[in-house]
This record gives structure tokens, C-alpha cells and sequence, in this order.
């Protein structure tokens, strides 16, 4: 091998393992996947990018997201460069937006499915790309929205539900999301609304179309009750923790992992010694990281789990 090639090759592994580096969660944790769950990824992203390629983009739907914001991009940017006549390509735009937010999610709050989510706004890019190049802009439902947002919405949901079950995520919003509840006493899924809708006003804003937030809203509710409708596993679960460190660990778990917890009191079975249980609730997909984090300081940890309903997403006393 020529060494100009040899020095490309090992800079390009060298960039893997960094990258590997950086989205492995704390405690050296890292998740295996099958074959299964690639193929889940790979019809999640092509599905997602169908839904925003044939469905939304060509009516100026925004379903929140960095695609909603590349969307938005596209069309304002259409005549602007006079290399790119058809405005900003979606799916490097969203990319752009992906890469530098993955990379400080992983550095921030750490990522258990950090490469699957690699792999997915990759896959997700190149297919948004690759059907605007096949297909153009034209919508796959012609002249009417409501239709095509029913249709995006529920395709969008499907390939997320891929996605999850293959246990990564999309990142984008639900990224920015942690990043702005980080340390704070507030819901995940309520700061997703909340930059959801920014977006969608900023479709607004940058159309000047009332119809814009009608059928993005309406997209994202059907996007959401397909989710809610095909996650068959309860996505909360309860978990107690039994540990000599309890004090240690809570520092770990409201500072740094930003969730909440109680305290209960028990007594050991075999030396009648008064304990500390923790308990608290969190979404099936963070419980790798949670072990992770609890088992680092201690890593002779009694850790149980099992199914939960959440009313409140912040259980304390």
C-alpha cells in the first residue's frame, strides 16, 4: 500500500475510534447489535426519509426537528446559490446540524446508543438525498396536505418505532432536548413539545403561510400516536437500588444523570442493618446508562428493575 493511501486509512480509523470514544457512556458500557437491529435501522431511516422526501418537504410541512428546520432551509434557499438552484439539500443540511450536537451530547450527558444513532442520521441523510435525486420534489399525494401530513406523520412514526426498537434514536430534537433539561426539574417530553413548536413557527415565519402550523401540528400529533400506538413494552421503568454508597449515588443520579429520586429505609435480611433503597423511574432506553453511572461508584450494587407507569416524570419527596 502506497503510504499517502497507508496515512489516509489510519487517519480515517483513528477518526472511528474517536468517535467510538467519545458516544461509549461512562463505565466503558457499550451495546453489541445484531444484524436484527441494523436491518431495524436501515427500514427505520428509509422510511423516515420517504415520509420527508415524498410526503412532507414538497408541501412545506415542518414536523419539528432537524428536518423540519432543514426543510425549511430547502425551500427559502431555492435561486439563492447559483450552484445549488434547488436550495440547500436536505439531508447534508440536517447532517451539519447532527454531527456537532451528537458530538457535544456525548460529551455532555453521554450517549449508550451513540453508535446506532451515528448510523442513523447517516442512513437518514443519504436516503433523504438519494430519493430527492431520484424523485425530485414533486409530492407522492398531489394537492392535498392534510393527506400527504396524515401519510408523513404515519410513516414518520413507523420509522422511529424501527429506530427505538433497534434501541437508537435520531437525535436531533430529543438531543437538544436533554441538553436544555440538563440539571433542571423539568420533563423531557414537555421541552420536546417546546422546541418542536419553536420550529414550527419558524416555518411559519419563514413562509408566511397560516396553513404551515396546521398541518405541521397535525403531522406531529399523528406522528406521536403512531409512536405511542406501536411501542408495545411499557418505555418507563421503576428501578431500585440497594448500596452501602446510597449518598454517593445520589449525587451521581440528580447531578449528573439529571433525574430525581426518594430514599426508602429498610433493613438488610441477614444482618438486620438499616439500608438506603433509592427508587426512581426512567425511560427504558437511558436504564443502560443509569446501571453504568451506579455501577462505576459501586460496583457491588444490588440494581432491580421492573415495569412502571409514570404519572409524574420526576417522582420525589
Amino acid at each position: 500500500m502506497r503510504p499517502k493511501y497507508k496515512l489516509c486509512l489510519n487517519k480515517f480509523l483513528s477518526f472511528i475510534q474517536m468517535i467510538q470514544g467519545l458516544c461509549s457512556p461512562p463505565g466503558g458500557v457499550k451495546v453489541k447489535a445484531s444484524v436484527q437491529d441494523y436491518l431495524l435501522i436501515v427500514a427505520g431511516a428509509l422510511l423516515q426519509a420517504v415520509s420527508y422526501v415524498l410526503f412532507l418537504a414538497p408541501y412545506k410541512i415542518v414536523p419539528g426537528g432537524i428536518y423540519g428546520i432543514s426543510i425549511v432551509l430547502h425551500h427559502v434557499t431555492q435561486g439563492m446559490f447559483s450552484f445549488l438552484p434547488e436550495g440547500l439539500p436536505m439531508g447534508i443540511t440536517a447532517l451539519c446540524f447532527n454531527i456537532p450536537l451528537t458530538i457535544l451530547a456525548a460529551r455532555r450527558i453521554g450517549l449508550s446508543s451513540g453508535g446506532k444513532t451515528i448510523v442513523t442520521f447517516l442512513l437518514v441523510s443519504v436516503f433523504v438525498d438519494s430519493l430527492t435525486y431520484l424523485f425530485g420534489t414533486d409530492p407522492l399525494v398531489k394537492d392535498d396536505p392534510f393527506i400527504a401530513g396524515f401519510y408523513g406523520g404515519a410513516m414518520l412514526g413507523l420509522g422511529v418505532t424501527c429506530i427505538f426498537k433497534a434501541g437508537g434514536t435520531s437525535a436531533g430534537t430529543d438531543v437538544v432536548a436533554k441538553l436544555l433539561t440538563l440539571n433542571r426539574n423539568m420533563k423531557i417530553s414537555n421541552m420536546i413539545m417546546i422546541v418542536d413548536s419553536v420550529i414550527v413557527v419558524f416555518g411559519l415565519m419563514a413562509f408566511q403561510d397560516w396553513s404551515v402550523p396546521l398541518y405541521s401540528w397535525f403531522t406531529i400529533f399523528v406522528y406521536g400516536k403512531v409512536v405511542d400506538m406501536l411501542q408495545c413494552d411499557n418505555p418507563n421503568r421503576a428501578v431500585f437500588i440497594v448500596s452501602e454508597k446510597a449518598d454517593e449515588l445520589r449525587n451521581v443520579i440528580v447531578e449528573k444523570l439529571g433525574m430525581r429520586g426518594t430514599f426508602l429505609q429498610g433493613n438488610g435480611m441477614y444482618k438486620g442493618l438499616p439500608k438506603k433503597i433509592i427508587f426512581t423511574i426512567t425511560e427504558r432506553k437511558e436504564l443502560a446508562r443509569l446501571k453504568s453511572e451506579v455501577r462505576a461508584v459501586d460496583p457491588d450494587v444490588f440494581i432491580s428493575t421492573m415495569e412502571a407507569s409514570k404519572d409524574q416524570m420526576t417522582p420525589s419527596l
